[in-house]
């Protein structure tokens, strides 16, 4: 039985490089990572149950894979000219991790299991910052489980499917505005726990020793978070009608749908030194268009006369978009490549 281990990849990315993957993290391999995350092609190591899942055809026996990814983003906002206010955001350290298993199981079956964090990260801004109505702290968390069957037809074809269950927490803290202008603005906290499911399947196709052609599919997975959201203070006095309201709280549910990814990718492998890639990945992002929060017990509007009105939509409006990858690889030896 073969095993190969790589563990801990230790990584710097900047946000501001990345805006194209929104809060999806792409970084799930050292290998992959070190050729700019173009490997759908080449998906030669068991992160292939991440980029391309019919790649673990080409493993041999068991093999082991895992490592953790450190991501600090940088950002800040300005007012518009001729303002000189700048906020920034607050500094974090977030650690992704990805751990992969695969299974030889015949010449012509393959099995793996992966866990990762496809999406998330957050922000945290100062409280009394301009944009505070709208986000103070955010912060998205999921772990995608994904077991996964590959077939090799030939040498040069192999084709994969796959299942994802997939976990995820969520913080959404921000201020609202008090009616009263005399009291402090609450902190309104939002939090939910969600599950769902998903697939994925990819296809591996070697023209030549020398060409490698993948192509990958992530399904969406539609989240129905529920969670609660408190207040603090809890309340306020009305400046008119002088009795004590609640501010927003209770139980809430708000659904959110990660995006479909569709990758296809190119590897030229012109001798035993030199590798080339090159990766085009169109992300559906429209199925972001709003968040949604509906209150189970929380009245958004003071006016009796107007009925129940519990439901909060946010235009979110994300677009679909693609990212172009590329990489280039270097083998100085048998146990050392750039």
């Amino acid at each position: 039985m073969k095993k190969t281990i790589t563990l801990f990849l230790v990584s710097v990315m900047l946000a501001s490089s990345a805006y194209a993957g929104g809060f999806q993290i792409n970084e799930h391999g050292a290998r992959a990572m070190a050729m700019g995350g173009a490997f759908t092609g080449l998906a030669n190591d068991p992160s292939a149950i991440y980029f391309n899942p019919a790649g673990i055809a080409q493993l041999k026996g068991t093999q082991f894979y895992a490592g953790a990814t450190m991501i600090l983003p940088i950002s800040s906002f300005a007012l518009p000219k001729p303002s000189t206010t700048e906020y920034e955001m607050k500094s974090q350290v977030f650690s992704p991790i990805n751990f992969y298993v695969t299974q030889q199981l015949s010449e012509k079956f393959y099995a793996g299991i992966s866990v990762n964090n496809q999406y998330g990260l957050g922000t945290k801004w100062d409280p009394n910052w301009i944009g505070r109505y709208l986000a103070v702290e955010t912060e998205v968390r999921t772990f995608f489980i994904t077991p996964v069957v590959a077939y090799k037809f030939s040498d040069n074809f192999s084709l994969s499917v796959g299942a994802t269950y997939a976990f995820a927490d969520v913080k959404i803290a921000r201020k609202s505005p008090n009616p009263n202008p005399t009291q402090s603005e609450p902190l309104i906290d939002m939090n939910g726990t969600a599950t769902a499911f998903g697939f994925t399947a990819g296809l591996l196709y070697k023209p030549s020793s020398k060409f490698q052609l993948g192509l990958s599919y992530r399904s969406e997975s539609k989240f129905d978070f529920s969670g609660t959201v408190v207040s603090n203070p809890a309340t306020f006095t009305h400046p008119l009608l002088k009795v004590n309201l609640p501010f927003p709280y209770g139980d809430i549910k708000a659904p959110l749908t990660t995006p479909q990814n569709i990758t296809f990718g190119l590897a030229y492998i012109p001798d035993d030194r030199w590798t080339a890639t090159f990766d085009f990945q169109y992300i559906g992002w429209s199925s972001y268009n709003k968040l949604e929060v509906t209150f189970s017990s929380y009245d958004l509007d003071l006016n009796p006369a107007n009925g129940v009105q519990n439901v909060q939509s946010v235009v979110r409006d994300y677009q679909n978009t693609f990212i172009v990858r590329g990489g280039l690889e270097y083998k100085a030896s048998d146990s050392f490549a750039l």
